[in-house]
């Protein structure tokens, strides 16, 4: 939604189709896993106004999947034996849920959370109660945790991670947040997988999960938060590059000039990145779609923002900008606690990335920090007194930077002829 409102805003002024599968109005997602339990009506919260497409001449194609894309002939194939004809197309296929693989044939009460129907699913089985086992202590896991939690849901988080957030977080915040889901009633079995789920003969109910340690834990349900999949099959099936996501240019070209990528599947070079890559995040691809559209325009747009999530948990708030690279030192605040804390990644004296809760004030300083690029010391960092925003002020902006609006909310860009007529 983001890239087509932006190629409108770029002054495209040709068709627009976007195709999806869901046969419903496109709708955000965080809510899936941030209000499962506590506001149904949030979980279909529409992106746009559905009179947005319409006034933007934007034909929504609901309910068809695309099958293939016929380079030769600049067509795009249906699943109803329908094509679409297009000078260029836009992939923002995103990722799919990655699966266990340890039962042979459906578990009803085995789940993901992916979609509107996934949560509306998983809604159902939590109405009956726990206790819940969740594979996974990433941040869809934690989340749902804390939704369970709230209803006094018997939850347990299996990790294989010595810590929950272990990777992106790191020991010292993996260990906060383990501590605030404990305080909450969370139960952990960390540094561990999952071996094998039992059922009885007379259902295909999974009753209970066996760990590789040979814990077994009852449950009723399960929900499996093990990482994602890039949905890159149509790029591949095309002869487009992909190395664990579509590759992408700075604006967002794969090597076939008609194909272009957005999104969690796009593989792009970014400069809070060490190698190109992928970037799950919610306001990313909103930024990066709004980058891309623009660039498919002929106003060719990078996306170069530090990375930002969020992350609702109980009450609070877990931020972050940035991305950590192995090597950075990290710095805690020291007035950290599990329920509000300030963690810092320092590089070569400056701050790379910022991760707080409940802080989102200096968050937001943290964000300046990593843009003005001015030297800081640890002990700086580490001293809950230390005003960021003030040194934040000390130094310049390191360089001009290519602002990208707030997406789908933003204000138009600069009108711009010579595009192309169909996408």
């Amino acid at each position: 939604m983001s890239a087509a409102l932006a190629l409108r805003r770029g002054g495209f002024d040709g068709a627009i189709a976007i195709v999806d599968s869901d046969p419903r109005e496109p709708y955000e997602r965080p809510p899936l896993s941030k209000t499962l339990l506590s506001n149904h009506a949030s979980l279909l919260k529409p992106i746009v106004d559905p009179a947005t497409y319409r006034e933007e001449g934007i034909d929504l194609l609901g309910g068809l999947g695309v099958c293939g894309l016929d380079s030769g002939a600049h067509r795009v194939l249906l699943d109803d034996g329908t094509a679409l004809d297009a000078d260029r197309v836009l992939l923002a296929t995103g990722v799919a849920a990655r699966d266990l693989n340890l039962v042979s044939g459906p578990r009803p009460n085995v789940l993901r959370l992916r979609t509107a129907d996934d949560a509306g699913a998983l809604a159902t089985w939590l109405a009956r109660g726990g206790p819940l086992v969740i594979v996974g202590g990433g941040f869809i896991g934690l989340e749902l945790a804390a939704e369970a939690r709230r209803a006094g849901i018997d939850t347990t988080v299996v990790e294989m991670a010595p810590l929950p957030l272990y990777g992106p977080a790191g020991p010292a915040i993996g260990q906060l947040v383990r501590e605030l889901h404990e305080a909450n009633g969370v139960r952990f079995h960390l540094s561990t997988t999952v071996a094998a789920m039992n059922s009885t003969h007379t259902s295909r109910e999974v009753h209970e999960v066996v760990l590789n340690d040979g814990t077994r834990l009852p449950a009723a349900v399960v929900v499996v938060g093990v990482g994602v999949i890039p949905r890159d099959e149509l790029a591949r099936s095309a002869g487009v590059a992909t190395d664990g996501g579509i590759v992408v240019d700075e604006y967002g070209r794969t090597e076939n000039p008609w194909l272009w990528a957005a999104g969690d599947v796009a593989s792009q070079p970014h400069p809070h990145l060490q190698t190109r890559g992928r970037i799950e995040h919610w306001d990313v691809a909103l930024r990066h779609g709004e980058a891309v559209g623009l660039s498919m325009a002929g106003q060719l747009t990078a996306l170069d923002a530090p990375p930002y999530f969020w992350s609702d948990q109980y009450d609070q708030t877990l931020q972050s900008f940035g991305r950590s690279r192995p090597g950075d030192t990290f710095v805690l605040r020291r007035d950290a606690t599990p329920a509000r804390f300030l963690g810092f990644w320092l590089r070569d004296s400056q701050v790379a990335a910022v991760m707080g809760l409940d802080c989102p004030r200096e968050v937001r300083a943290g964000k300046q920090l990593i843009e003005s690029g001015v030297t800081i010391t640890a002990n700086e960092l580490a001293d809950p007194d230390t005003d960021l925003r003030a040194i934040s002020r000390r130094g310049a902006l390191a360089k001009p930077r290519t602002e990208i609006s707030q997406g789908i909310s933003g204000q138009p860009a600069d009108r711009h002829a010579g595009s192309p007529r169909s996408t």
